[in-house]
């Protein structure tokens, strides 16, 4: 198989380089594939895909009757894909096809195996410039499980500047033709050795490794590696083996990875990667001095300590573009500091230090838990005030970031309880900000609260009976879209509290579009549940509660769901905890991974997940 992609006027291996520009070079410019598709479904032969928003830039796909041409277009009215559509032969006939596009400013031609061309002219133009800065070229699929192409390709030509159909037609066997290699693209890596005999003229150099990974680095560039245990094929692409061909991924166990000693109990983590520098974790320690530790050679080793007052959460972001972004890391303090001040903090990395720094400090009442978002370009950073003195019923505060001062200023205030958390998520073009009130200073039967943004603010959506409200989690299956709430406890001060008081249900809410309301889904019984974290492994979707206490102790189980379809979340999975207070998942070249913390003991503890 042959890849030869031409981006501008130069070959630009990686999309996201500064002068990533596919440029309309007059009079056209070509695309041209080789392949032989094995089944009649909608599925995509090439795909350009902007990551962070994840829009088709550029794709190519086929149909059982059709084959589709799509690209972004712009103008000052916005952006939206166009698609270009040939009727053409029946591709699903076991034989190999070339396929020659040519695009124009005004047309559109397709050459199929040498024969006539279908012309069609452009209602909607192809743009002159089209940025793939930040891109991803995808072949045979769209960055999604569903579309992918099922067939074999042979090669794979971006030509810009002419027509490729005179230079490969006519010809003896026209499903064999192949274009020549431009000159640009020799010596580059997957080229033939002089000496190697090629069986066909449109073979190259391939090498595949067996055995365990091996190193990616520029000597193994666009060399495949197959792990036999996993039975996976993967491709080095810089320095990371991207999987090309894998066997679904499914958890078998979970086994512990690391125990990691911290400065005092932890009451939150957060992980978090900053480019270039690597994974980091941050916990929010009930004592003086909170700590941030960076993966090294496969564990959480100790790289920073930051003071902190009774820290309960924190939360990383980033404000501003790759090249010229700030990164931060934002701490909840609960308690005051020794002269009675009352505020948390917001850090920013310094990339001189490679460490955190301080940047602003914000007033805050025994606060929670920092949110961060961004809505329509503008940045948002909202903390939970718990209480101010006893007095549980206080504002809230959303901050909003200032880019001429370069700080975060008071946007918006909200009536809490009590407040624990807050949680942002997006359904389509509607941002909802929901916030977890846990007590009012009489009781922890009350109701928690979801906003919508209308008009520049946050305005009431829907409101909920919890129960000491600890934790929003909201995660989203295939189009449906869930909001799980952790209740952590029963208390009213005219009732005596019941050991049982902990041991009640959490609920699962599910968004009814029809209605623009969540409705209950599914109720599972937690013990004094503080937090849930959605992760995948594979093809499945898990759910894990952190449970913290029954009544009599903390040494209580938390437990692993696995979505089950019809029959929802089942646990599939009891892990030992001792006053679990946070989970956090994330992934690394070595697996998924699980991270808790206690509010009980100085250990926090790494889990990996065995998958089979």
């Amino acid at each position: 198989m042959r890849l030869s992609i031409l981006v501008g006027h130069g070959f630009c291996p990686d999309l996201g380089c500064p002068e990533a520009i596919i440029r309309l070079q007059p009079p056209v410019q070509s695309i041209l594939l080789t392949c032989r598709p094995l089944h009649e479904k909608n599925e995509y032969l090439l795909a350009v895909v902007a990551e962070e928003r994840d829009s088709l830039l550029l794709g190519l796909r086929y149909s059982p009757t059709q084959l589709h041409f799509l690209f972004l277009s712009e103008d000052g009215a916005g952006a939206w894909q166009t698609r270009v559509s040939f009727r053409s032969p029946a591709l699903v006939d076991g034989q190999w096809h070339v396929l020659v596009l040519a695009v124009s400013e005004g047309s559109f031609s397709l050459t199929t195996d040498c024969g006539p061309a279908v012309d069609i002219m452009a209602d909607m133009p192809f743009p002159a410039t089209l940025s793939v800065r930040g891109a991803r070229f995808f072949i045979g699929s769209r960055r999604r499980t569903k579309g992918r192409f099922t067939g074999l390709v042979r090669q794979l030509v971006l030509l810009p500047g002419s027509d490729a159909t005179p230079r490969l037609c006519p010809c003896v066997n026209p499903e064999l033709a192949v274009l020549s290699i431009p000159a640009i693209l020799h010596g580059l890596t997957g080229k033939p050795e002089d000496n190697e005999v090629l069986k066909y003229p449109y073979e190259t150099n391939m090498k595949v490794t067996l055995g365990p990974r091996p190193p990616c680095t520029k000597a193994e560039d666009a060399q495949f590696w197959f792990d036999a245990s996993r039975k996976g094929l993967y491709l080095c692409v810089g320095s990371e083996w991207v999987s090309v061909l894998a066997a679904k991924e499914k958890l078998d166990y979970v086994e512990e990875h690391q125990s990691l000693f911290t400065n005092s109990e932890t009451l939150g983590i957060e992980v978090f990667v900053i480019p270039e520098a690597g994974l980091f974790v941050a916990t929010a320690n009930r004592k003086t001095t909170s700590a941030i530790y960076k993966w090294t050679d496969g564990k959480f080793a100790s790289y920073q300590n930051i003071p902190t007052h009774q820290a309960q959460s924190w939360r990383h972001f980033t404000i501003g573009k790759k090249a010229s972004s700030h990164i931060f890391l934002a701490v909840a303090n609960f308690e005051p500091n020794e002269k009675g001040q009352e505020f948390s903090v917001i850090y920013k990395w310094s990339q001189r230090r490679l460490r955190f720094t301080p940047y602003q400090r914000v007033p805050t009442h025994s606060a929670r838990d920092w949110e961060a978002f961004e809505v329509a370009g503008e940045h948002f950073l909202a903390v939970a005030n718990h209480r101010e003195g006893d007095n549980h019923n206080i504002d809230s505060v959303i901050y909003k970031w200032n880019p001429g001062t370069r700080l975060f200023e008071a946007n918006q205030t909200i009536a809490t309880s009590g407040a624990y958390d807050w949680e942002f998520f997006t359904v389509g073009p509607y941002a909802f900000l929901a916030v977890a009130n846990a007590f009012n200073g009489t009781s922890t039967r009350l109701q928690s609260h979801l906003y919508v943004r209308l008009d520049g603010s946050f305005q009431l959506f829907q409101s909920f009976l919890t129960f000491g409200a600890a934790d929003w989690e909201v995660f989203h299956i295939g189009e449906r879209v869930f909001l799980a709430v952790a209740n952590s406890h029963r208390y009213d001060v005219e009732m005596r509290v019941q050991n049982d008081s902990y041991v009640i249900n959490s609920v699962i809410y599910e968004l009814n579009v029809t209605a623009q309301t969540f409705v209950r889904f599914q109720e599972i019984r937690t013990c004094s549940a503080l937090d849930w974290e959605f992760f995948s492994v594979g093809e499945d979707y898990f759910l894990v509660v952190a449970n913290s206490f029954d009544g009599n102790t903390f040494s209580v189980n938390s437990i692993i769901y696995r979505w089950q379809g019809y029959e929802g979340f089942v646990a599939v999975h009891s892990l030992p905890t001792f006053g679990c207070r946070d989970w956090e998942a994330f992934r690394t070249a070595a697996g998924s991974f699980l991270v808790y913390s206690s509010a009980k003991e100085p250990l926090s503890r790494v889990l990996k997940l065995r998958t089979g």
